[in-house]
């Protein structure tokens, strides 16, 4: 089992963006000392509460201070940008970290980014990630001249071609054929799961759903790698979740009471929007509960996985036996409002819970 740091980022909008953004770049560096597999972080153009516009160059400023952990777009958002610009953007990266990229792609998540970009249609943005994605594999796969011709998009490079200078010449990935590619997963029953399955990308189930939407998601992939003659390695399934480990339980129950903590803000945030988009239900512990009966602080506690290091080894045990056998945990990051307890969580969730967890989860599959 490996274990990956997932970070939208989301911070309170008041916070200056600088400050902001060091605190996200010191967490993946911490990541990284403590052996964590991976890094995820989110695209948005519109939001000084998820303000990182840009993961790649984000994660270009710690290519060279970081040794083994590897970066991920969670995720580019394909139709925001032309396909042969993304297809340029990502090759680049990929040789600046020498392979250590992980190509998550989606169409989108934030209103206020479809509002600015003109695509409010979710069945438009859809076609056009399938769309960008497929260009951009077929930038990749040959060499000019391009004549692409979409529905969304059409590219060509075929008059303005001098082989010997290197003009006309699209960027290759590091990685051959092209860097791993993830699709985000949100929905309970997914149809981007079964897209995922069927065209062998991995899956990355999101953290801001109730845990009983999760096993969905596999067997979703399942289907759609099985429609596609696949097989469906489960060890390609990443699952995130908010965690938090704190020396005791009582530490975390007190923090988690605090109406001001970090948590609450981060909850209070999604509570807020799906509300809005009319589903409520993703984020309620109980699917009965009325709307307006629904607390951050009851959404908190049931979606955190949370406690001293055995009781969150407890809880992590009864998930997994729940979603069945994943291969990589992602724990997400959050706003630091305590930089110590949260920089403790890594800490003790890596070197204490994640080797056990482990163990637990290779006894299971003997």
């Amino acid at each position: 089992m490996k274990l990956g740091l997932f970070m939208m980022p989301l911070h309170p909008p008041a916070r200056t963006l600088a400050d902001t953004i060091e605190e996200d770049r010191q967490a993946i560096i911490l990541a990284d000392k403590l052996g964590f597999s991976e890094a995820w972080c989110g695209e948005h153009f519109s939001s000084s509460a998820e303000p990182i516009a840009s993961p790649l160059s984000f994660f270009s400023s710690l290519v060279h201070v970081t040794e083994q952990i590897k970066f991920a777009t969670g995720v580019m958002n394909l139709p925001q940008l032309h396909p042969a610009m993304s297809a340029a953007h990502a090759a680049q990266f990929d040789h600046l970290s020498k392979g250590r990229f992980l190509m998550g792609i989606g169409p989108g998540g934030l209103g206020s980014d479809f509002e600015l970009t003109g695509l409010t249609d979710r069945g438009l943005r859809a076609d056009m990630m399938y769309e960008a994605i497929d260009t951009i594999l077929q930038i990749w796969s040959q060499d000019a001249p391009y004549v692409i011709d979409g529905d969304h998009w059409s590219l060509s490079i075929k008059d303005f071609i001098y082989e010997d200078l290197g003009i006309g010449t699209m960027l290759k990935p590091y990685q051959r054929p092209h860097p791993p590619i993830f699709l985000s997963i949100v929905s309970p029953n997914s149809s981007s799961a079964k897209t995922a399955g069927a065209r062998g990308w991995s899956p990355v189930s999101a953290n801001f759903i109730q845990a009983r939407y999760i096993a969905s998601h596999w067997q979703a992939y399942q289907e759609g790698a099985q429609t596609a003659g696949r097989h469906a390695d489960p060890a390609c399934w990443h699952i995130a979740r908010s965690i938090l480990v704190t020396d005791t339980d009582q530490e975390a129950d007190e923090y988690l009471s605090d109406p001001h903590c970090g948590l609450h803000f981060y909850f209070d945030y999604f509570k807020k929007m799906y509300r809005d988009r009319g589903v409520l239900e993703m984020l309620k512990p109980d699917e009965t509960t009325a709307d307006n009966d629904v607390t951050t602080e009851s959404i908190a506690r049931s979606m955190v996985t949370w406690g001293s290091p055995d009781t969150v080894l407890d809880k992590l045990v009864r998930l997994h036996d729940s979603w069945g056998d994943f291969g990589t945990l992602l724990m997400v990051a959050h706003d630091w409002d305590r930089p110590a307890l949260w920089q403790r969580s890594m800490m003790l969730l890596s070197e204490n819970v994640m080797p056990r967890f482990s163990q637990h989860v290779m006894s299971k599959s003997c």
